[in-house]
């Protein structure tokens, strides 16, 4: 006699022990579910065990299933197992599947093979053929017989010493129960395992009419398979049948993420011995509808390509690839991306529970392969469409914990378990294009010592480019398309880039594991406490910065990180300004403090496994980085004095300038431009201290058009300057010309900058946004400079995250789970008609379009004294530091006697040296764009 891991006994050859009589099962509706009549011998010399199986569920409709089995456990004998199956699923209709199954196995010494199996498999109108099954099985009592299918392993195999027995691409376990020898089938919420699994009675959802079912908790964990509706299955090519297109698996965690495993919780991939080469996570807060379906359509069609167009993958490929949503907080979701969820059949109100044996739910799991979609038009996408399956888990978080801790799910809790190869990491609202997630797993295909790698992020620019009509979204399309042209592909160069965009990268899994995601991590702790480190807390404000750099300085490794300029995603940029200072706010803050921290701990990279010349180019890196970062902190001061500069340069060579009306009046024009601009930073200040943009954007507009009328001015006196040297130079020979260095050097640096731009951007072949939004860039550059800096440092108290509004909606309470060893548990779950009723609802809701919601505003936002302090001295120090800069060169460079002299026109040091370092700079950016250009092609 052998045991099970429940404690169940089975018997063994040798035991006359007669089966059950036959079963007659009737589900309440008046009509049997099922016919059995099972015969079981286990003498030697006879057939072990007879079975006919009839099955039907209830709906006037013909059998769902017929089933006879022939089972010979003897030794040197005929085939331990014959087994025929015919299913039909259907509603009046022909069957929707037929199978017929002959299996033949022989435990014996003889030299028959362990097992032949044929199938033969009909759908209907299938396009696809339906991969090999194999049936595991979680049980939902002691005495249920449970049959799920599974797919993946081509060997028969069979074990003596349990209670498991696999028959190649299909298992049946067997679950008998000592005090009774009724053997149940069971059609409907399965737990994952057979266990102890008593509980109390639960109160019935509010939204969905909810019936009694017996469930177990598996090891404390309660777990239940739940039916899809019907209609999720009309739309598809796979049927009930196969269990995970048929049903739903549910799990309430109430563990850490990081117990995930050790908690004894698993992922329907795992059970069934799948290997995951790709891992997509589309994290979430409380976008809209129309935002997840742009993100969610575009990895559908990605997923398609990637099984279409590479042969590594084919038509299987869908099965090495999971896409995991997470939603941070239940009460933030918003509800309408839920009734999305619900409808592609990844969700169901009714099975979630707050509490497990007194344990708090920190994350409901959801587990589904889903076979359709919706588009941003609501339309229903799906096999109809030559979309492939695609592995859906679904975890909606409990508490709203931020970001990160989303990420922990996503990387410790799920990721320890599949251990994938590649990482995709997706912000809700970014629309890969149809190529560009199998662009960047090519990057880590191609070369092992890959560990990150990031595309081209994209402004939405809306049908017909209508969204550049707003000033504020042409410009950050134009930082956007210039970082992508020429910083990513220069850092590309140098192996490390400083940050790989959380709305679109990748990694390698094996790489993150260890120092790179134990840092990663740190910041979730410091936002949660109040006494925390403000350098440290914003320092993590841009957690995916420190995760470049420990990548790379991951000791006795030798990774790098890529550019993957194919690869190109579109996402949604703040179209309003309040919005956007916020937005500036957490990325100035995040990336300044995140680039004292790598530059601090540079030397940790010359412990890695890296080339010399990999690390010689590292040094190189290190000084642009450090410049950059000199010129991000005086860069207060530095705009000032270019525009003080270039107005004196003017106002003392008015003379020579032919411009009657600035010979007369050019000093009451300064000083006019000068007072603006005093007293734009001074309101700027005031506003950062003490006002949110949200509640002052009318005087932030303001000031965006003082600093945009003070750039028109600047570029005015640029004009003029140009004017002047033409007028000095025009009848000069080139050979006097180069004579002048720091004449040349001035406008080389001023002419080189905006003229690289536009040589890069042809090279490129992306000229479009030097036409359109080149001009809306130079007028707000300013209050890039200005206003964001200042608000950005004037606001290093506020470590909080996110830019869209929230809407805190009391959300309905669930259930709760109390178990006892031994007892039975009765849960309130809703019945397959209240499931398939609620599902006709869904589409039609959401095409009629959301309600307009008032954004609701947090009034309990309390400041720590001790965090206003930190800002206040940082505020301090820094205007200190941006002052003496300001002092020092209008005193000791502001004079005749420190003046260059150059053909009559008098040019402040100071000034040549600014225009010399940006020229000297862009020059750089522009030699590593091009260099990566040249690799590309060649490569």
């Amino acid at each position: 006699m052998s045991n099970n891991n429940n404690g169940y006994s089975m018997p063994q050859p040798g035991n006359n022990n007669r089966g059950p009589p036959p079963q007659n099962m009737n589900n309440g509706n008046g009509r049997p579910q099922q016919n059995m009549s099972i015969n079981m011998n286990n003498g030697n010399d006879r057939p072990q065990q007879n079975m006919s199986i009839n099955m039907n569920n209830g709906n006037s409709r013909p059998p769902q299933q017929n089933m006879n089995m022939n089972m010979n456990n003897g030794n040197s004998r005929p085939p331990q197992q014959n087994m025929n199956m015919n299913m039909n699923n259907g509603n009046s209709r022909l069957p929707q599947q037929n199978m017929n199954m002959n299996m033949n196995m022989n435990n014996g010494n003889g030299g028959l093979p362990p097992q032949n199996m044929n199938m033969n498999m009909n759908n209907g109108n299938r396009i696809m053929s339906p991969p090999p099954q194999n049936m595991n099985g979680p049980m939902a009592s002691n005495d249920y017989l449970s049959i799920n299918q599974n797919y993946g392993r081509q060997n028969s195999t069979y074990s003596n010493n349990s209670d498991n027995i696999n028959y190649g691409d299909s298992s049946i376990q067997l679950l008998p129960n000592s005090s009774n020898s009724n053997i149940q089938l069971n059609s409907g919420y399965q737990p994952v395992n057979p266990g102890l699994s008593p509980m109390n009675q639960v109160p019935p959802s509010p939204n969905i009419n909810s019936r009694i079912k017996k469930v177990q908790l598996y090891k404390g964990n309660y777990i239940v398979n739940c039916p899809v509706p019907d209609g999720v299955l009309s739309k598809g090519v796979f049927g009930r049948d196969i269990e995970e297109f048929g049903y739903l698996r549910y799990s309430a965690v109430t563990c850490d993420p990081n117990d995930f495993e050790k908690n004894n919780f698993t992922l329907r991939q795992c059970l069934w011995k799948r290997q995951t080469e790709l891992f997509i996570v589309l994290t979430m807060y409380n976008e809209d509808e129309v935002l997840f379906a742009r993100s969610m359509s575009s990895v559908m069609e990605n997923i398609t390509y990637m099984c279409n167009k590479d042969n590594k993958w084919g038509m299987d490929g869908w099965k090495k690839v999971i896409v995991c949503i997470v939603s941070d907080g239940r009460k933030k979701i918003n509800d309408r991306v839920l009734n999305m969820l619900e409808f592609m059949g990844v969700y169901q109100e009714g099975v979630m529970k707050e509490k497990v044996n007194n344990k708090e739910v920190q994350a409901h799991v959801f587990e589904y392969t889903t076979q359709l979609f919706l588009d941003t038009k609501m339309n229903v996408k799906g096999a109809t469409d030559n979309y492939l399956p695609v592995q859906i888990l679904f975890c909606l978080k409990e508490k709203n914990k931020k970001k990160i801790n989303s990420h922990r799910w996503f990387f410790n809790a799920f990721g320890r378990i599949l251990k994938p190869n590649v990482c995709v990491l997706i912000d809700v609202g970014t629309r890969p294009t149809s190529t560009s997630i199998h662009a960047l797993w090519k990057a880590f295909d191609k070369d092992k010592q890959v560990a990150g790698a990031c595309g081209e992020i994209k402004c939405d620019l809306g049908k017909h480019w209508k969204n550049l009509l707003n000033p504020l979204v042409a410009t950050q399309h134009f930082e956007y398309k210039m970082s992508n042209i020429l910083d990513k592909p220069l850092e590309s160069m140098f192996g490390y880039i400083s940050v790989l965009p959380g709305a679109f990268s990748a990694y390698r899994f094996s790489a993150l594991q260890g120092q790179p995601l134990d840092a990663y991590f740190k910041g979730e702790t410091l936002h949660e406490r109040p006494d925390g480190s403000l350098f440290k807390s914003n320092m993590y404000l841009a957690e995916d910065r420190i995760l470049c750099f420990e990548l790379v300085a991951k000791k006795g490794a030798n990774y790098v990180l890529k550019y993957v300029r194919s690869a190109k995603a579109e996402t949604d940029v703040p179209d309003n300004i309040p919005e956007f200072i916020s937005q500036r706010r957490r990325w100035l803050n995040g990336s300044f403090f995140a680039s004292l921290y790598s530059t601090y701990n540079w030397m940790e990279v010359y412990r890695t496994e890296h080339s010399l010349f990999r690390k010689i180019i590292f040094v190189f890196e290190y000084v642009y980085n450090l410049f950059n970062l000199f010129f991000s902190w005086f860069g207060l001061a530095n705009f000032f004095l270019t525009f003080y500069f270039l107005a004196g340069m003017v106002k003392d060579n008015s003379a020579n300038t032919g411009i009657k009306f600035l010979d007369e009046h050019g000093d009451r024009i300064f000083l006019i431009m000068e007072t603006i601009y005093a007293y734009a930073v001074i309101c700027i200040f005031i506003c950062s201290l003490g006002n949110r943009p949200q509640g002052s954007r009318f005087l932030y507009l303001a000031c965006i058009i003082l600093f945009a009328i003070v750039m028109i001015f600047m570029l005015v006196l640029t004009s003029i300057t140009l004017y002047q040297a033409y007028k000095i130079y025009k009848d000069m020979e080139f050979s006097d010309m180069i004579q002048n260095v720091n004449l040349i050097l001035m406008f080389f640096s001023l002419l080189a900058t905006y003229g690289l731009y536009f040589i890069s951007s042809f090279l490129h072949l992306q000229p479009a946004h030097m036409f359109t939004s080149f001009i809306q860039y130079m007028l707000l550059l300013p209050s890039f400079v200005n206003i964001l800096m200042v608000y950005a440092f004037c606001n290093t108290h506020d470590v909080s995250w996110g830019t869209k509004g929230s809407t805190d909606d009391a959300s309905s309470k669930l259930g709760s789970v109390t178990a006892k060893p031994g007892d039975t548990i009765h849960v309130e779950l809703p019945s397959k008609d209240d499931i398939n009723s609620h599902y006709e609802k869904l589409l039609p809701e959401l095409k009629r379009g959301k309600p307009i919601a008032e954004k609701s505003v947090d009034s309990n936002q309390v400041i720590q004294d001790g965090k206003q302090n930190f800002r206040t001295y940082m505020v301090l120090f820094w205007i200190f530091c941006n002052s003496i800069l300001l002092i020092f060169c209008l005193t000791v460079f502001n004079t005749k006697e420190r003046y260059i002299e150059i053909q009559d026109m008098y040019i402040n040091p100071y000034l040549i040296f600014v225009l010399c370092s940006v020229f000297i700079l862009s020059g750089i950016r522009f030699i590593g764009s091009t260099l990566y250009l040249v690799n590309e092609i060649i490569f």
